[in-house]
């Protein structure tokens, strides 16, 4: 029998780990730092893409696909933007390989060096504006919507599966404006996206904010974010959106001719997520015995398992499953039938529940002859008897839609009621350093200095997740200065 999972509570990061492992998601690869995503894991992270990406077409965006190599003399060409990325930077310095001259294996040939060093993209701002020079000439070629699904690199030295590795994958949004305001709106806009996915689909509540000056994306005018509570009381950022004001237009010079026949710069945003939320999912939602999936993103939705003692018991119970599993094929519900016979039913029972499979349907030769399911739900670890009426299970399957949505919902209940349950207004210093150690949301005032965030952060490993949007300002005392602040902020140590 397998060894059972590490205990959140005992070793969160065991338990992760081994979660990513047993349900078959990622493992790490040969590349330092770089994971194998697995095809279970995978299934999941291409229905968070198309939901995205359905979501992205719908406000109007479009997806395109800019080169993986970036000049780092385009990099360079924003300052801030350089500073902000340039330790996590992978350089290309030669392009070719020779054959060793003491004959053993391969080196770089010292006369393939590049005429320029290339970047292996951290992010695509400084490529896509590059382009985009070439693209926009008039308002009339405003807004510029642009999305991409692509790969990226950042040098990362302490990494973890899904939640920060050397590559990931992610999409990028990248959009030019005529005016300030539209820039600004479409900031917000899909902030708003983001926000609505992950609750929506991930069952995960965020709360959507505007990071501090000193956690701002290197190159925007201002930075959003949503910010997710996981399990251990940690926060983990899971999508930002950024104001970039006129800042890359200015620097790769992407002007044009507005309604009023002037010259001006375009005004940009870029925001993102990326496979990260694959941890996310994981860290909100799962227990002790495995995986948690809510149905709209799980790859099996039900998994029905035929519980017989010889292959004529399956047989007839396979030929009297046709018309249910046609039903629920054709209601859009992702069923697998797994009547393999290398394992027995208790083992599948329990291996679809490391895997987080929403719903389970266990049918014997008595289940037949008395019109009748047994129906498992992952979310509570509760089964029950359902009646049916196997050559007509339509009604069955309508009771089996409704469950899956019944099951999203209670998942993002649970979750929100673990947030709200570790969240915490806090009005001293010393409240403040105890209840960090609990774990949880901290709302506490800021005196709005960039020294009193580092001081914070320094004693006690607390950053400010961000300045939520929803929250009404309230005036009061820096929780660790003492001096004025007019609404509290969110703390957190993170991820």
């Amino acid at each position: 029998m397998a060894k059972a999972l590490p205990k959140r509570s005992e070793n969160y990061s065991e338990w992760y780990n081994e979660i990513v492992k047993r349900a078959d998601l990622a493992e790490n690869s040969a590349v330092r730092g770089c994971m194998v995503i697995k095809p279970y894991g995978f299934a999941i992270w291409e229905k968070m893409q198309r939901a995205l990406d359905d979501m992205f077409k719908a406000t109007g965006h479009q997806n395109a696909y800019f080169p993986l190599f970036v000049p780092k003399s385009f990099l360079e060409k924003e300052e801030e933007h350089a500073e902000g990325f340039a330790k996590e930077c992978a350089v290309v310095t030669h392009y070719r390989l020779k054959a060793n001259p003491d004959g053993k294996g391969l080196i770089v040939d010292p006369d393939a060096k590049l005429e320029e060093e290339l970047i292996i993209r951290p992010t695509s701002e400084t490529v896509i504006w590059n382009a985009y020079k070439n693209w926009i000439q008039s308002w009339r070629d405003l807004p510029l919507l642009i999305n991409q699904w692509a790969n990226v690199v950042r040098w990362e030295m302490r990494t973890r599966i899904f939640l920060r590795t050397a590559e990931f994958l992610w999409q990028e949004g990248h959009t030019a404006h005529a005016t300030e305001q539209e820039a600004i709106d479409e900031t917000h806009q899909m902030l708003g996206i983001y926000a609505e996915f992950a609750e929506g689909w991930m069952a995960m509540p965020v709360v959507q904010g505007i990071k501090t000056e000193s956690e701002r994306f290197a190159g925007a005018e201002e930075t959003f974010c949503i910010e997710a509570l996981m399990q251990d009381g940690k926060a983990l950022q899971s999508g930002t959106s950024h104001f970039l004001g006129q800042n890359f237009a200015r620097v790769f010079d992407v002007q044009f001719v507005n309604k009023e026949n002037q010259l001006e710069y375009a005004w940009a945003t870029s925001w993102g997520v990326s496979t990260r939320l694959m941890g996310a999912l994981i860290m909100a939602h799962s227990d002790d015995n495995g995986l948690v999936l809510p149905p709209k993103l799980a790859p099996i939705q039900t998994v029905i398992i035929p519980i017989y003692r010889s292959p004529e018991d399956l047989a007839t119970i396979s030929k009297t499953l046709e018309p249910l599993i046609g039903q629920l094929k054709a209601a859009g519900i992702s069923v697998k039938y797994d009547d393999s016979d290398h394992q027995r039913s208790g083992w599948k029972f329990a291996e679809y529940e490391l895997r987080g499979v929403p719903v389970r349907l266990g049918i014997g030769m008595r289940d037949i002859e008395n019109g009748t399911v047994e129906v498992a739900r992952r979310d509570t670890l509760t089964k029950d008897s359902r009646p049916i009426d196997f050559s007509q299970p339509e009604a069955f399957v309508a009771g089996i839609k409704e469950l899956l949505d019944e099951i999203q919902d209670a998942i993002y209940q649970k979750a929100l009621d673990f947030r709200e349950a570790n969240t915490f207004l806090v009005d001293t210093w010393e409240e403040f350093k105890e209840q960090i150690e609990k774990g949880g949301f901290i709302m506490a005032h800021w005196d709005g200095t960039a020294e009193t965030e580092a001081a914070i952060k320094e004693e006690t490993k607390a950053t400010i997740r961000c300045i939520p949007l929803l929250s009404a300002d309230m005036a009061g005392k820096c929780v660790y200065s003492g001096r004025e602040s007019p609404k509290r902020v969110l703390f957190a140590r993170a991820y």
